[in-house]
């Protein structure tokens, strides 16, 4: 189509596709999957719009495509209503409507400016940007390494920067506190934020030591200086913590068990097998420092041992294993979790026995001990629909899936225990549809510490909702199967909603 002589001199890009006709129109749907139309009571409506959306169509190039219907003209009017739409009801007479897979998907309704509609085509479905937020319109936001440079090469403020990722859910938790620190602080301080996920910012995440989201750096006429990590600030925390800004207190560290006053035999990687060999009836837990149940199961070990070290014609003894610095130990034994037990006969290993947790079950059980009964297989042993995620592969796993209800949990904590069937009942329902997972994470699995934090797990069971593999919302429903799958329901009916509507139009 030819485009009128006001427009070649505006210097639209040829990668603009101009359109009346609505064979073309389908046309273009059916060929192009990504799709953002700018209809135009006249061309002289459109002139600015299209001025940016020259922009943006060549940093989408190949990624996104940008059309323009100006409905002024006797043909294109019929397209547009034909579409229903009318640019003359809208103040600038224009409108920017967005078509995926061949159907309307949304309205644009986010920032008008050249960052933001670029951050939607490469990603239609994602979440604004944290500028378009009015409340953060005091952050300074930073695109660029160069961007950064110059911040703190010119800034004389204390500034203070989170480096975050657009998904990651601690950081959205802290933004409101964050924005609001810096209106509050504006004039005396510089909060800024800079999205960092993306590869080509490696270095940055190298020299300031970005090993997870969020990571704010305080600096001092350009100098980093400190990190700043209490994550659950408020904007008053916040504003405190820049009055006398400090590195971050090195917490007292625990007495090692092994160093503190009990009879129960603490072993290593070199004292253990001559140990099992010298004694022939022995009781090994296997423990982490950080672990709470092995902290609350000690008292009770420690008063079983004392007994044992007493009696006369003991039948056994205990001992304990630190899991976390003897690992050649711990990976000949399989330890997975923790607290685990062992029991020793004649220097061979002869059972693990998991519910032994009081004193009086240890010593009862030593007195006539008998294999335990097999152990309920782990649910990622059993053959349901629910995908099991891990650290390294979580990310890649979720973007292949429009909707995904990741339930992060721990094997031992009794709220997931009575989730798990339900959750797993959900996700056979939703086997058949290619575009829904349930899936589930382990967060007892030290492999998967990092990304439980990351995805700001702070108890068990945590539900969160992921669209495309971004995070967009906690679930707080309810733990039954009705409560899973209606979630999913509507999620799928609105995406049938919006096909089936616009289907009628074209």
């Amino acid at each position: 189509a030819f485009l009128p002589v006001l427009v070649y001199s505006l210097k639209v890009s040829p990668l603009i596709e101009k359109i009346s006709d609505h064979k073309d129109f389908k046309k273009l749907l059916r060929t192009r999957n990504n799709v953002l139309v700018l209809y135009s009571k006249s061309a002289a409506a459109a002139e600015s719009s299209l001025r940016l959306l020259s922009s943006v169509a060549e940093e989408v190039k190949g990624r996104g495509t940008i059309s323009w219907i100006d409905c002024s003209d006797t043909e294109s009017r019929k397209l547009c209503k034909k579409m229903k739409v009318d640019p003359n009801s809208k103040e600038k007479g224009v409108e920017l409507l967005h078509y995926k897979d061949g159907a309307f998907h949304t309205e644009y309704n986010r920032a008008v400016t050249l960052k933001s509609m670029v951050a939607f085509l490469k990603d239609p479905e994602g979440a604004p940007l944290w500028e378009e937020d009015p409340e953060a319109k005091d952050v300074v936001h930073v695109d660029s390494e160069k961007e950064l440079r110059r911040l703190l090469k010119k800034e004389d403020k204390p500034l203070l920067m989170m480096f975050y990722a657009p998904w990651c859910g601690v950081c959205k938790r802290m933004m409101p506190s964050y924005q609001q620190a810096a209106t509050e602080l504006k004039g005396k301080y510089v909060l800024a934020g800079m999205n960092v996920y993306a590869a080509e910012f490696e270095r940055i995440k190298e020299e300031y030591n970005v090993r997870g989201y969020p990571t704010i750096c305080y600096f001092e006429k350009g100098k980093f200086l400190f990190h700043f990590e209490n994550y659950g600030a408020t904007a008053a925390d916040i504003a405190e913590w820049l009055k006398n800004p400090q590195a971050p207190q090195p917490q007292a560290p625990e007495t090692p068990w092994a160093d503190e006053e009990n009879v129960v035999y603490h072993l290593t990687d070199e004292d253990f097998d001559k140990f099992i060999k010298d004694h022939s009836s022995v009781l090994v837990m296997f423990h982490a420092p950080w672990c709470g149940h092995c902290k609350k199961m000690k008292p009770e070990y420690e008063k079983a041992a004392e007994f044992l070290h007493v009696a006369n014609d003991s039948p056994g003894v205990l001992a304990a294993v630190d899991a976390t610095v003897n690992k050649a130990l711990a990976e000949r034994y399989h330890i997975s979790g923790f607290p685990t037990l062992k029991y020793f006969k004649d220097g061979e290993e002869k059972y693990t026995l998991p519910h032994l947790r009081t004193k009086k079950k240890i010593i009862d059980w030593l007195l006539n001990p008998e294999a335990p009964p097999p152990p309920e297989p782990a649910w990622e042993e059993k053959q349901t629909s629910v995908i099991h995620l891990a650290g390294e592969d979580f990310r890649e796993s979720l973007k292949k899936k429009k909707h995904t209800l990741v339930m992060f949990y721990a094997p031992w904590c009794p709220h997931c225990k009575n989730a798990i069937p339900h959750f797993t009942t959900a996700a056979e329902v939703f086997k058949e549809d290619r575009k829904i997972a349930y899936a589930a994470v382990d967060c007892a699995k030290e492999q998967n510490h990092d990304l439980c934090k990351q995805e700001g797990v702070d108890g068990y069971p945590t539900f969160n909702y992921y669209n495309y593999g971004k995070f967009v919302e906690k679930y707080t429903g309810e733990r039954g199967e009705s409560g899973f799958t209606t979630f999913m329901r509507t999620l799928r009916e609105r995406d049938h909603e919006r096909v089936g509507k616009k289907k009628d139009e074209l």
